[in-house]
Order: structure tokens, then sequence, then C-alpha cells
């Protein structure tokens, strides 16, 4: 093995950039070269290579998003696609990749290891619905991101008596709503995986505001049956209540990682280069308690990360 290549695909996340900066400095402190793949998969298929140095990833620890920059490429879903890009990579020099993103990314990861192709994936998305690990790059500072603008809103809703309703992302995966729900304090979390009718809300609001309280904090995963606006709107139509939605959107992706982001993302990126020196190609690094270790893609690709019903339970006993 002479050249590992690095690439970020899919979704971007805080924490990237540090990891990225992790795989080119081991990979060069084991006397290896880097080559950057440009824009994902699509910089697979396309040949969008290039050699990557120890200053070129100085000065990039605290940026959030990717440098190496990121999109999703339908011609690599196909067999055909994948096919050419094992050449492209063989043909570009790269003897092994590391590959960073989300789920998406994992299964494009899989597919160049059914065919031969030294591959560890690294997993970084703030849905955390990638299975084998329990926390992704970016996740935690999405968090922060979300607990922020919850404390923030709780100010105004305070002053106001009103109920604020607040959309999360995460596509299918209710992890972000309901842990920001924990960690802010929310009434009531809306998520994919349990089912909420809109008066279970409305009581919610009402029950609060007799036991004195002077405002209502309701969080909203994207992918919940009702989203925020819709319940904002059956609301005001079923109470007296007043609402206000604010939708997050990719604000939750930006800024600066957190120190836990960008200490994940740099040991996951030395077990990644690590992992493809000991021919242990076909994996997915994960943080397992405190420790990073070893998960088969097959196995990641193959099942979906749950989230946790206890804190379901915990969100609507510490709202009382």
């Amino acid at each position: 093995m002479n050249c590992i290549g690095v690439l970020t695909s899919g979704g971007d996340a805080p924490g990237m950039n540090p990891c990225v900066r992790a795989v080119v400095r081991t990979a060069m402190a084991h006397h290896l070269h880097v080559k950057a793949v440009r824009h994902g998969f699509e910089g697979v298929m396309h040949c969008n290579f290039e050699d990557m140095h120890a200053r070129d990833v100085g000065g990039i620890i605290q940026r959030g998003g990717t440098i190496l920059q990121t999109a999703r490429c339908k011609e690599f879903y196909t067999v055909e696609g994948q096919e050419l890009g094992v050449k492209n990579l063989r043909y570009g020099g790269i003897d092994a990749l590391v590959v960073i993103g989300g789920d998406g990314t994992m299964h494009g990861a899989m597919a160049l290891h059914r065919l031969g192709y030294p591959v560890v994936g690294v997993p970084a998305s703030i849905d955390n619905d990638i299975w084998g690990t329990s926390m992704a790059i970016g996740v935690d500072t999405a968090l922060n991101t979300i607990v922020e603008a919850i404390d923030k809103l709780r100010d105004t809703a305070s002053s106001h008596k009103r109920a604020f309703l607040v959309e999360t992302m995460g596509r299918h995966c209710g992890y972000l709503a309901l842990m920001g729900g924990v960690i802010g304090g929310a009434e009531i979390v809306l998520l994919p995986e349990v089912e909420t009718h809109p008066d279970e809300v409305v009581e919610c609001i009402a029950e609060g505001y007799a036991r004195g309280k002077t405002h209502a904090i309701i969080v909203v995963a994207e992918g919940a049956k009702y989203n925020a606006t819709a319940l904002s709107k059956y609301i005001e139509e079923k109470s007296n209540f007043q609402t206000r939605v604010t939708i997050l959107g990719h604000i939750q992706r930006g800024g600066s990682p957190t120190a836990f982001d960008r200490l994940l993302a740099a040991r996951m990126g030395v077990r990644a280069v690590d992992a493809l020196l000991k021919g242990n190609n076909g994996k997915m690094v994960g943080l397992h308690g405190r420790d990073i270790s070893l998960v088969p893609l097959e196995e990641v690709t193959s099942k979906q990360r749950e989230i946790n019903m206890e804190y379901v339970e915990m969100v609507r006993m510490l709202a009382k």
C-alpha cells in the first residue's frame, strides 16, 4: 500500500474536517501518500483526485463543513458505476480509501468492498442513524446548536406566554429531536418512531399552563407524522394558545465542531488509517463506550440504529 485516498460524502457534518486532517497526517506519519477525492463519490466517477500534504490540512480543525466538498451521486448507485469507480481509483494510484459520511455513504463503501477494493468507513452524520456506533461525527455539535436555539426561544416564549414549536432535522430518525427535547427541557417531543396525535399536544400545553408554566416548548422531528407548521395551525384552531414555529433547518449542520466532535473525529480518522494498514478492510470505525472499534460494513448496512425509548418517557416525566 503506497497511497490512501480520503473522501467525504452525503450531507456535511461538523467534524468532517478534523477527521480529514487526522487521516492525512496519520497516513503521512506511516510514509504513505494521500490523495483527496473531491465531491464524494461523484469525484470517484470523474477521477477528481489531487495530492494532499500536511500543510493542506493546516488550520481546518475548527472549520465546519468539509474542505473536500460533498455530493450525492446517482451514477454510483448502479453496479456499472461502482465497477467504473474501482477502475478509476486504481487508475488514479489510490490503493485504499477512507470514506467519511452517513448511512448512504456506508452503503457506497460496502459496494466498493464487495468488488474487492480496500475501504474503511467513518460515520459522520448529524442524524445519528448509523448502526455500529453510539455517536457519529457531527451529532454533538448539532445538538448544541439545537439546545442553544431552544434556550433562546424559551426566553421570548416566557415573555409572551406562547407555545413555540421547534422543528429539527434527522430525516426518519428522531434522535436529534428526542435528545434536544431532553436537554432543552421540552414539554413534549414528536418523533417518527412514536405516533403522537395533535390533541395530545394541546392537552400537554393546557396542563402545563394549569400548573403555572409561562411557556411551552414542543420539539418536532422533521420525519414526524405532523410537521411543525401543520401542528401549529391545529393547535390554534383547537385552542386559544398562541403558537410560533421555528424551523432550524440547515443551521444545524453548520458551525465550528465542538471539542467532543473534534476529538471523536481525530480518533476515528487515526483508527481508520490503522485499520487499512493492518488489512482490516470492509469495516467501519465506531464508538463503543470509550473505545473506538471496528464493525463490519455488512452489519452496518443491514441494520438501522434506533432511538432509546427510555428517553421518550424521560421527556414526559421531566416536563411535569
